[in-house]
């Protein structure tokens, strides 16, 4: 049933991810760039990555998926992120595994309004929060026959650029998207089974492409004020 959640992290976009929320206020002379602090600005379609596994936990207990890959678009200032495709799955694109097995599908796409904002405080060693607005997957959980749960809403997750020591995953030098302990909640159209929130953690790697609508996504992202 956790992997459930996880998708929604975003879930993560992934992904990712994020402290569920609403979409921080947009931060004056956020720049979304090439690869670096110096590079050209960079507007246009994005992709998140899952490095690793994505974990979710819930009173009915933890699971996890090993493959996770969100699409969209972004603006060089930050705004207008949004999310045109989302996958989540397990090992060999089957159901994400753990106490029990879920098969998670997103709902509603595309996912839009979302935004990266630059931190000049950088909280907790972030550069950037992330958030993705009007999210929403599916998840039906082999127990009892089947039980579908559906988790919804904003999703703010912490940014981070490729050269920053405090990146979640430090084998990748990519922009990072980094998810820890987020709270997702239960949306309509879920079974009475379903726990009311869960807790996910997970970190996505974010890039661009370096030929615009190319479909392969080779290009460095850096986020500066």
């Amino acid at each position: 049933m956790a992997r459930i959640r996880q998708t929604a992290i975003v879930g993560t976009a992934a992904l990712a991810v994020l402290a569920a929320g609403v979409a921080p206020a947009y931060a004056a002379g956020t720049t979304i760039r090439k690869g670096s602090a110096t590079a050209a600005a960079y507007s246009g379609n994005v992709q998140a990555s899952l490095l690793g596994t994505a974990t979710v936990s819930s009173s009915l207990g933890s699971g996890s998926c090993s493959q996770s890959t969100m699409t969209g678009s972004i603006n060089s200032d930050g705004t207008g992120l949004n999310v045109s495709s989302a996958t989540f799955t397990g090992t060999g694109g089957g159901a994400c595994t753990g106490s029990t097995s879920a098969t998670i599908t997103s709902q509603n796409l595309p996912w839009t309004g979302g935004n990266v904002t630059f931190d000049s405080a950088h909280t907790g060693g972030r550069d950037a929060t992330v958030t993705i607005a009007n999210f929403k997957v599916k998840a039906v959980i082999n127990l009892l026959g089947g039980v579908t749960c559906v988790f919804g809403g904003n999703l703010t997750a912490n940014g981070y650029n490729g050269n920053n020591a405090s990146r979640p995953v430090t084998s990748s030098s990519e922009a990072q998207v980094g998810v820890q302990n987020a709270t997702v909640n239960k949306q309509s159209g879920s079974s009475f089974l379903c726990p009311s929130t869960a807790s996910v953690t997970a970190t996505y790697a974010l890039r661009g492409e370096t030929v615009a609508g190319s479909g392969t996504f080779n290009q460095s992202l850096y986020v500066t004020s």
